[in-house]
């Protein structure tokens, strides 16, 4: 299945994206798409409920906008320089063990809303990812039986101001977590959907110049070792978001370093999960 949230900012519905493109209403079955649903076995019970009820469901209009394909999560956890090739570019070594940081939820927005250029940014950057959402409680989980606690996958840009992120005291955090720069779906699709998340190609254009191209055969460590690696230090809630990092081509890696203004747009995509676009205006 294609998970999508439609309707008004802090106001939408759950949804089911088709495979001829269709976009179904399913709130007469389900809340929403978080921690509840996950952790309840929702997946399943959606996946029957549709199977009797589809055809009575209301077709949601093309026109409808999409929001993030998961509601709030209780953490948005991010990878660091998890690609050899974004490791060479950014001139560092490739890490021994991940890099983690978090992202305020509150940065969690649709995937083709307006993205926001922070108040005295001058460093704002684009980052394509990959990212994993949790199925059920994960803690101590072993790395052979990470796969089992993946609900799906979803699309995830991972906006951030390089000058707040190494230069003001080193916390990433402050530099990932302005409000709009985590662009989440359009959808998330069930891990059935996507046999091997390792053989994926990932992409993103700023203006229709392509930054990144990439594939996740590139990533330092795959995704059952990150869950599998989180969960020895928290436990990973049904509904969270793991982003596994971003490929060569950010912009703070170009020579000299290039980042975004007013007016750009930025368009992405993973294999399998659909693509979205952001346009960037400054703050006023």
């Amino acid at each position: 299945m294609k998970l999508i949230r439609f309707g008004e900012p802090g106001r939408e519905k759950p949804g089911v994206l088709l495979p001829d493109g269709k976009r179904l209403d399913v709130s007469a079955a389900v809340h929403d798409y978080d921690e509840a649903f996950f952790g309840s076995g929702g997946l399943d019970h959606l996946k029957e409920w549709l199977s009797a009820n589809a055809a009575q469901c209301p077709v949601v209009s093309g026109n409808t906008r999409l929001g993030p394909c998961i509601a709030r999560p209780s953490k948005l956890i991010c990878i660091g320089l998890n690609y050899a090739k974004h490791a060479k570019e950014s001139n560092m070594e490739p890490p021994k063990e991940p890099i983690i940081f978090f992202k305020a939820t509150s940065s969690i927005i649709g995937p083709f809303d307006t993205v926001v250029i922070p108040k005295n940014s001058r460093k704002s950057d684009w980052e394509v990812e990959l990212a994993v959402v949790i199925g059920k409680k994960a803690s101590y989980v072993s790395e052979a039986d990470a796969m089992d606690y993946i609900a799906g996958y979803c699309l995830h840009n991972d906006y951030s101001e390089r000058e707040w992120q190494l230069e003001r005291g080193g916390q990433w955090v402050k530099g990932k977590s302005c409000d709009t720069f985590a662009p989440l779906g359009p959808f998330m699709a069930t891990k059935d959907e996507i046999p091997d998340p390792h053989k994926l190609n990932l992409w993103l254009k700023r203006n229709d110049v392509m930054r990144q191209n990439s594939s996740t055969s590139d990533l330092i460590f795959g995704v059952p070792m990150l869950v599998s690696y989180l969960s020895q230090f928290m436990s990973l809630l049904p509904g969270d978001v793991i982003s596994t990092g971003t490929p060569e081509g950010v912009g703070h890696g170009c020579k000299p370093p290039q980042y975004m203004a007013d007016g750009d747009l930025i368009e992405l995509g993973v294999e399998g999960l659909g693509t979205s676009k952001q346009h960037v205006v400054s703050y006023s």
